[in-house]
């Protein structure tokens, strides 16, 4: 496992339930009243949620009711399916569980202190993207020492799924940004972070920018599926195929023990990754940094490094800086 990628302990790192009752707006949880908003708890009313939050008609909310059928199943990954109108974050929300079941997944229609690496914070306008949590258990199958593989699988799971259901050429950008084109340039419209749950869960979160104008993006840098010219924005497809493919990538690596070689993620993390072939400098702890091209990923994780003397350095922790476009 390595320190950067793998899954951190919840204090050392910054990144509707079935059964509701007849009548209920699709997505409400048990309790809601007629004309409650979806999502919403138990026995809020429109008048409760302030401001325009739920007056953009180009940003309808998920369909909780109709995403739970679709994704829970006997036998599958995903054991629970809630969505919350709003919440500070999906991961701090499901690490807090005691512990989180394997296979819960926890929505957020709006995130105000949402997580990322390196103590970054991650907020978008309400109903924008996809920001939700998933819990997993990959022992005893899978070695500890392999779990730092789950946020590069993610990515892959993730970059899979949104280029199938969106019709988006995704890369990654090591370790864990998702990029699309906008532009002729490359933008960060989504991140991925791993934290320990107790002694035997990962929490994976993910935040993908969706549906974000160019006058609502928090830094120049930043980019959406739909500046990316996605041919769907539609959140629920989006949301079943990013949770189906991350089942299946997830189950095939758990199958395999964790090997990354096996499972085939090191090679299709690699295949899509727009880091390597090109100059990086690593921001590294101690405020010390390293140039090199990027060149290959080793058997854990890291980001290898192919220095100007002629060395070469394995980067498990720190901030990649792309210095020049790849080819």
């Amino acid at each position: 496992m390595t320190p950067d990628n793998a899954p951190r302990k919840p204090g050392n790192t910054p990144g509707s339930t079935p059964g509701s009752a007849p009548g209920n707006t699709p997505g409400s949880v048990p309790g809601d009243k007629p004309g409650d908003v979806p999502g919403a708890v138990p026995g809020a009313v429109p008048g409760g949620v302030t401001g325009s939050r739920w007056s953009d008609l180009d940003r309808p909310p998920l369909r909780a009711a109709a995403l739970r059928r679709a994704l829970l199943r006997p036998g599958g990954l995903w054991t629970s399916f809630d969505v919350v109108p709003t919440t500070g974050s999906t991961n701090s929300d499901l690490t807090r569980r005691t512990p989180p079941a394997e296979g819960a997944v926890l929505v957020a229609e709006e995130q105000t202190a949402g997580r990322g690496r390196l103590d970054r914070s991650w907020t978008a306008p309400p109903r924008s993207g996809l920001f939700f949590s998933v819990a997993l258990r990959p022992g005893p199958a899978v070695p500890v020492e392999r779990w730092g593989w789950l946020p590069l699988l993610a990515g892959v799971a993730v970059a899979t799924g949104l280029s199938r259901a969106a019709g988006v050429d995704m890369s990654l950008k090591w370790p864990n940004d998702l990029l699309v084109t906008v532009g002729g340039e490359e933008r960060k419209t989504g991140g991925i972070l791993a934290e320990r749950a107790g002694d035997d869960t990962v929490v994976v979160g993910i935040g993908v920018n969706v549906s974000l104008r160019a006058g609502e993006l928090p830094v120049p840098t930043a980019g959406s599926l739909a500046l990316a010219n996605a041919v769907s924005t539609d959140r629920d497809p989006l949301l079943r195929a990013v949770l189906r493919s991350l089942e299946q990538w997830y189950g095939d690596w758990r199958a395999a023990g964790g090997d990354p070689v096996a499972s085939r993620v090191q090679e299709a993390y690699a295949a899509g990754c727009a880091t390597l072939g090109r100059t990086v400098r690593a921001e590294l702890p101690g405020d010390r940094s390293l140039t090199g091209e990027a060149v290959a990923l080793d058997g854990d994780g890291r980001l290898v490094l192919a220095r100007a003397d002629g060395g070469r350095e394995a980067v498990g922790a720190g901030d990649i800086v792309h210095l020049r476009p790849a080819g």
